[in-house]
């Protein structure tokens, strides 16, 4: 469970040291490597939420053995990949094939609390989070790491053995789930092209916002308007809209956790590349940088996990990620090496907060019936800040990753960052949430 739900964030996280170095071999600017970063959230964007219907209706065997198989294929396409192309399809395929480790994992816990009657697994949700989200801190000094021992490549071919470790041991352990009386749900062809749609035009805007693409807006709020009516009018949407209706805490957790992801994404990706690129640094040294980051993480989800109650940790990670954010705006070419590992350091604190708190705040308001589907569009919105944090970059840092872009990303990520405690704050559904019952206690 662990192993296959790491798979997506350690092959997120690798890539923002190799960025630059593939760059370079292919002779690529900031602005198309960036798609190695889109490609993979557009293909898990998209794909979370199909796969999470598909374990709750089918379980997490067949798709945890088929995704992670997946991975292996994109690894080795992409250790071996001629041309940046097809480079980013083995992050696509990559993407996809990552798309089950997270959801499966959801599901076993939650079929695990209903056989034990245990209602908040705070241990389990805690390891589960250090997985998903530390690993993503510590990824870039891997990276660093595995550049430095045989090139880029390196990134891509780790694939294999992990992929092979999770299929051995998907199969001698995830259980199989009895097939249930009655038809199967199919899936919402229409509705998930719709959706693709949005997603893809809205990216490529993104990527390059100017009056002669803004017919890609058109695009997208066409596509969007036809998917919210798909969606609302089929007796089986791949996204069912009506839930958001009828459970708004759910819906805050979804904008929180883009907001938060957002930052973190634009911070891990753009404070990177400026390392290498603005201020000299090579992988290797980049990665060690940004190692205090993955230690400060670790040390605050495993501490605050004891904890279920989810309000406190989300507005100190919520205002923590303003407090980060607020230097990006003052460093320079000149900023010694010392300051710049104690800004990596100060951002361990919101990253080791805000997806755990959400992930536990997700466990807690989702209908247990959906809980693959409800995990697996979490992962989409956190896909969707990733996304807007690839446009932000390659916005920011359209002529290279130079200071003064640094500085406008800053600034960007510190308006986000104080959003996200604005709504923190107003959503009083977060109160007590978390808190253990009576019985729970007593058990």
């Amino acid at each position: 469970m662990v192993l296959g739900s790491l798979l997506n964030p350690v092959n997120s996280s690798m890539l923002a040291v190799a960025l630059v170095p593939i760059g370079i071999a292919f002779g690529a600017p900031p602005s198309a490597t960036a798609w190695l970063v889109t490609a993979l959230y557009l293909a898990t964007s998209v794909g979370q939420p199909v796969v999470g219907r598909l374990v709750d209706t089918y379980g997490p065997r067949p798709l945890f053995l088929s995704g992670t198989a997946m991975v292996g294929v994109g690894g080795l396409l992409g250790a071996f990949a001629p041309n940046l192309g097809t480079l980013i399809a083995a992050r696509v395929l990559i993407g996809l094939g990552t798309c089950a480790g997270y959801p499966a994992a959801m599901y076993l816990i939650r079929s695990e609390s209903r056989r034990t009657g245990q209602e908040s697994p705070s241990g389990i949700l805690t390891l589960l989070a250090v997985t998903n989200q530390v690993v993503a801190v510590v990824g870039p000094t891997l990276g660093g790491l595995l550049i430095a021992l045989d090139g880029w490549r390196a990134i891509f071919t780790v694939n294999v053995p992990l992929s092979v470790a999770c299929l051995v041991l998907g199969t001698w352990r995830l259980p199989r789930v009895p097939r249930a009386a009655g038809p199967r749900p199919g899936l919402d062809l229409a509705g998930i092209a719709l959706f693709g749609a949005a997603l893809v035009t809205l990216m490529l805007f993104g990527m390059h916002p100017r009056t002669g693409t803004a017919w890609l807006l058109v695009v997208t709020v066409v596509a969007g308007v036809g998917f919210a009516l798909r969606e609302l009018r089929t007796r089986e949407p791949f996204i069912d809209l009506r839930v958001f209706g009828g459970n708004r805490p759910l819906l805050a957790t979804y904008v929180r956790q883009v907001l938060a992801l957002t930052v973190s994404y634009s911070f891990l990706y753009g404070y990177t590349q400026w390392l290498e690129a603005g201020h000299g640094l090579t992988p290797s040294q980049a990665g060690l940088v940004l190692l205090p980051m993955f230690a400060g993480a670790i040390v605050v989800t495993t501490v605050s996990g004891r904890r279920p109650q989810v309000r406190g940790k989300l507005v100190v990670g919520a205002v923590s990620l303003v407090v980060a954010c607020a230097p990006l705006v003052l460093v320079g070419s000149t900023t010694p090496v010392p300051l710049l590992v104690g800004l990596a350091l100060l951002a361990g604190v919101p990253q080791g907060l805000n997806s755990l708190a959400n992930q536990n705040a997700l466990y807690h308001q989702a209908d247990p019936a959906r809980i693959g589907a409800a995990a697996g569009l979490l992962r989409t919105f956190t896909y969707l800040g990733a996304i807007v944090a690839s446009a932000a970059n390659a916005t920011f840092f359209a002529d290279g990753a130079t200071t003064s872009g640094l500085h406008d990303m800053g600034w960007f990520c510190l308006a986000a960052a104080g959003l996200l405690v604005v709504v923190t704050l107003l959503d009083r559904s977060l109160r007590g949430l978390g808190t253990p019952t009576r019985k729970e206690t007593s058990a």
